[in-house]
């Protein structure tokens, strides 16, 4: 994260916390009275993102990846306003006992000799 990115994060966080409108004047003002320079366009990008998304919403969800949702099909019947199949019986994992690893006494040698 470059400073410039690091300065505006800051500010946005201050100024929510506050529970101030995120606009990017406001930001730029946090941002010059930390006596930071900041390339112009960079509090823009920060006001723009925030118009669409909370900042709240945003912390929490840092690290939440977007992977596999389970996605629901309906099958013919239900469709049709018939009874849907009954689900099928989950499939049972083999669990797989983890292995042991070889120690030095295995190899011959040791790495303290």
């Amino acid at each position: 994260m470059s400073i410039n990115e690091a300065a505006c994060t800051y500010a946005v966080l201050i100024l929510s916390d506050d529970g101030i409108p995120i606009t990017a004047e406001k930001i730029m003002t946090l941002v010059k009275a930390a006596n930071v320079k900041v390339d112009s366009y960079w509090p823009g990008l920060f006001a723009k993102l925030l118009e669409k998304h909370r900042v709240e919403d945003l912390i929490t969800n840092v690290g939440s990846g977007g992977g596999g949702a389970a996605i629901a099909v309906s099958t013919g019947a239900a469709a049709s306003g018939g009874s849907a199949a009954p689900a099928a019986a989950p499939v049972e994992e083999k669990k797989e006992e983890p292995k042991e690893e070889e120690s030095d006494e295995d190899m011959g040698f040791s790495l303290f000799d």
